[in-house]
């Protein structure tokens, strides 16, 4: 099984879900496209109880920006085409970068990646006041293109209404709640970890 993991926007915990994914199916982990520093390959590579095959990732740029961005700071430009699945036989997790609708280039963005690769996605909604609507019409962006949805998962600060919204008008499935932690410890990987392998 593989999958896709974006987000409703930037900063939105997917290298975190990313990290409690390979912890629970004790997969690979892919970042197609990486920008600025630290690297969130090596944020994963730290968070996870066993030594994680990382694959290469097909572009890094340095400035953290939005990818097409970077890119342009040195006079690349990212072509879909090179972006190669790597080939494992194990589960492989893939980050995206920023939210769905962040751009590669002038015509693609990132959810063509998952789209080129048939990837199942799990959609990352940090709760704060206006992920409603974000997270509502990333969905709508999804179901357009009929992209296979795994679930949701959310974090932050609880907001029971919210989260009953989002689900109501989705239809896609609760897979994990993620607390508003102090820290980020392997340990508080392996507990989400242990929450999730089920639904999987």
């Amino acid at each position: 099984m593989n999958y896709f993991v974006t987000a409703i926007g930037t900063d939105s915990g997917k290298t975190l879900v990313s990290a409690i994914l390979v912890e629970a199916l004790k997969a690979d982990y892919w970042k197609p496209v990486q920008s600025g520093f630290p690297r969130d390959s090596d944020a994963v590579a730290d968070l996870v109880s066993f030594p994680v095959k990382i694959f290469p990732s097909a572009y890094e740029f340095v400035k953290p920006a939005s990818p097409h961005d970077s890119a342009k700071a040195e006079n690349q430009t990212i072509e879909l085409e090179k972006i190669l699945l790597p080939a494992t036989d194990k589960p492989l997790v893939v980050e995206g970068a920023g939210g769905i609708l962040v751009p590669l280039n002038d015509k693609d963005f990132i959810i063509d990646i998952a789209q080129k690769f048939d990837l199942e996605i799990i959609l990352v909604v940090n709760l704060y006041l206006g992920c409603i609507n974000h997270t509502l019409l990333s969905v709508k962006e999804l179901q357009r293109r009929h992209l296979k949805v795994k679930g949701l998962i959310f974090n932050g600060i609880r907001n029971p209404e919210s989260e009953r919204i989002i689900l109501h008008h989705s239809g896609y499935k609760d897979l994990l709640y993620i607390e508003k932690e102090a820290f980020i410890t392997p340990r508080v990987i392996q507990k989400y970890a242990e929450k999730l392998k089920h639904l999987l």
